[in-house]
């Protein structure tokens, strides 16, 4: 479709409204995960941040999607779909794979008159298999019945064609792979479907549908066959996380499909369960006891370790070590590491609680000081006055954040209290160890991490991990890459790398200047590439905005995980400049441009949104001067990633977090090195605008 139509057609749903909708049925998942009836999506869209997990079965075909509710408008699905007995012309491979990416942008919402009306890509950026565009709109009759009416185009405009309204649909060349199909968009015949949907209980759904998809390419490859273009199914709704479905396709197959359905705003368990904190302890009135507002007590020699001393061991039992402490008369600053609560206003409120108790009652203001890495991130003040009078007020997290001011953590006092056995300290973990690669496709396996901290800022530290099981692709072959091969050798780490030194750093962590942070991070950086990172950021705590530089020099790693280097001796110096923006409601984007790791100059861009309980959903595009047939399949580097805090999912206080990234294919091209504790993402927790969103947490 040309722009302009386009563009008429998104305007047209900015600019109509109707009457509220009546009562809806729940939005239900198709088999490709994305938001519809059984093959064909509808014209509804999922709650605002909703993600979902879905694999389907349809017989010799097995689709795994994961999507996500951008906006209450915006929708994207991740798609890794396998066919089986596929019979290549590769000697010796009997399945073909194929990844793929699809956008949805409702134009319409549900009125009393108007149905909901979506418009969609799929598979815009892969080789053409399973591209399409669609027009769907769907509307509820009560709280039972739901019928969705579309047009689609490629694909979807296969069977039951009514004529090609935009002209003729081009073929996709294979140099084009990977890349957006703009010309194909909307082009070629286009073809109806519709379906319904009838709830015949809480648990229960009837679908039905007349699809627009032949299945040409399954069933010239013998293996589906389409006698029919009606479908027909049963889903079952069990709580409001899993949902089941069983179908009857083209008359010939049988379907099944699972979807898991999170939902990042509400916490799986309702809360997180930890010891409850203890009130704010009241000082008397001055007029009652002036004595007891005497500050003649800084001059005890004892008087700072006595007091670091309680309140380390308050402390303790939140997770939260106490870095240092420094006093007057009438302020105290203590300088805090939280170990354990995933939540900076927690790990604040806590901290304060605990001062109102320790503390002299001389002391009216409260400096909080959290530190990552050695680095005091920010300076939280609180008034002792505003703790003691607003605890049980109503609404007592907003009255108390106005209150308090949020700026840089500057130096560190000259009479700060520190504690002796605090550096240098050694941990460790063995932990279970999961890594996806695609959906339903990774590893699991065991990882030995320790830590050695020499001293604030300076941290030495590695990983050792060794596969248990796991599918993911371990035949060791060379890659075919006309590149340097810094990341499409994969295959061979993971078979010859079990076990394999993961990571093993001394990173040192500073503070330069006001508003400034710096990282050099020197050793064996990730498992592919060793060398020296350094970093440096500027990001001033209330600013939405932050800037950064970093460079590089590697070597690449031998395949065997030890301590040698690749046979080919490579190496490269890489740097890039990065900008940050906070977009607010959680909206982060990120632009970075440089140098990548196969020495080709480009830029990335990604944007993320991040929830107050730890959630992160994001996709990110690079584009270098490496072109498409250079980086092979997939054209340039894509993916989505995401961040589940274990908090969110068992309700325990832990900074655990489980995650993955996920690209449509892996390629030389737009490849960083992967260096952890990289200091935006460090920092960014205790600054204005991640604290304020889970204020609340302040008082829990």
């Amino acid at each position: 479709m040309p722009q302009t139509r386009l563009l008429a057609l998104l305007a047209l749903g900015t600019a109509l409204s109707g009457l509220p909708a009546a009562a809806e049925m729940p939005k239900s998942l198709n088999l490709n995960g994305a938001t519809g009836l059984i093959d064909m999506p509808s014209g509804e869209a999922q709650e605002d941040a909703r993600f979902t997990f879905s694999t389907a079965l349809i017989g010799p075909v097995t689709r795994s999607s994961i999507s996500f509710q951008i906006t209450e408008r915006l929708s994207a699905s991740f798609r890794f779909q396998v066919w089986r007995d596929w019979d290549t012309i590769i000697a010796g491979d009997d399945k073909f794979e194929d990844r793929s990416f699809d956008l949805r942008y409702q134009i319409l919402k549900e009125g009393a008159y108007l149905p909901a009306l979506t418009i969609g890509l799929q598979d815009f950026t892969g080789e053409g298999n399973f591209s399409s565009e669609y027009l769907a709109a769907t509307k509820n009759f009560g709280e039972r019945l739901k019928v969705t009416a579309g047009l689609g185009w490629g694909r979807m405009g296969s069977y039951g064609g009514i004529g090609a309204p935009f002209g003729d649909r081009p073929a996709l060349p294979e140099s084009d792979w990977g890349t957006p199909n703009v010309d194909q968009w909307f082009r070629g015949e286009a073809a109806p479907f519709a379906g319904v949907e009838y709830k015949i209980s809480d648990q229960w759904t009837f679908k039905a549908e007349y699809s627009s998809d032949d299945y040409a390419l399954e069933e010239g490859r013998g293996l589906i066959e389409r006698d029919s273009p009606f479908n027909f199914g049963f889903e079952y709704q069990r709580g409001p996380n899993m949902r089941y479905g069983l179908y009857s396709l083209y008359g010939t197959e049988v379907a099944f499909a699972f979807h898991l359905i999170l939902d990042p705003k509400t916490r799986a368990t309702g809360g997180v369960m930890g010891a409850a904190p203890d009130p704010v302890k009241a000082r008397p009135a001055r007029s009652a006891d002036p004595e007891a507002y005497d500050g003649g007590w800084i001059t005890q020699a004892d008087a700072g370790p006595l007091l670091r001393k309680n309140l380390a061991k308050r402390l303790a039992s939140d997770g939260i070590a106490i870095e240092n402490l420094s006093y007057t008369a009438t302020t105290a600053q203590i300088r805090i590491r939280s170990n354990r609560i995933d939540a900076g206003a927690q790990a604040i409120g806590r901290t304060a609680r605990a001062l109102s108790h320790v503390m002299p009652t001389s002391v009216e203001t409260f400096e909080i000081v959290p530190v990552v890495n050695g680095m005091g991130a920010s300076k939280v003040t609180i008034r002792r006055f505003d703790l003691e009078q607003l605890e049980y007020a109503a609404d007592n997290g907003s009255l108390l954040r106005q209150r308090v001011t949020i700026t840089d953590a500057g130096p560190l006092p000259a009479n700060a209290v520190g504690d002796d056995g605090l550096y240098p300290k050694f941990r460790w973990s063995l932990k279970p160890a999961l890594k996806l690669s695609e959906p339903l496709k990774g590893d699991v396996g065991l990882r030995l991490a320790a830590s050695y901290d020499i001293r604030p800022g300076l941290v030495l530290s590695g990983a050792i991990y060794k596969r248990v099981l796991g599918n993911v692709d371990r035949d060791g072959a060379y890659s075919d890459s006309t590149l340097p091969h810094v990341r499409t050798d994969n295959s061979r780490y993971s078979k010859y790398a079990d076990p394999g030194l993961e990571q093993l750093t001394l990173a040192w962590y500073a503070r330069p200047a006001t508003d400034i942070y710096s990282r050099v991070t020197l050793g064996y950086l990730e498992r592919m590439h060793a060398g020296i990172s350094g970093e440096v950021l500027w990001k001033p705590v209330d600013s939405r905005f932050a800037l950064g530089a970093e460079v590089n020099y590697t070597r690449q790693r031998d395949t065997d995980g030890g301590f040698g280097f690749d046979e080919y001796d490579y190496d490269v110096v890489t740097g890039h400049l990065s900008a940050y923006y906070d977009f607010g409601n959680g909206y982060l984007g990120q632009l970075d441009v440089g140098k990548y790791l196969a020495g080709d100059l480009g830029a990335t861009v990604s944007l993320d949104r991040v929830f107050a309980n730890g959630w992160r959903v994001g996709a990110f595009a690079t584009v270098t001067d490496v072109s498409t047939e250079e980086f092979g399949d997939g054209g340039f580097d894509k993916g989505i990633r995401f961040t589940i805090p274990m908090t969110w999912a068992m309700g325990t206080e832990t900074r655990q977090t489980f995650g993955a990234t996920l690209r449509t294919d892996t390629g030389d091209g737009g490849a960083r090195v992967d260096v952890d504790g990289r200091l935006y993402e460090s920092i960014r927790e205790y600054h204005t605008q991640s604290l304020d969103p889970d204020w609340g947490r302040v008082w829990r």
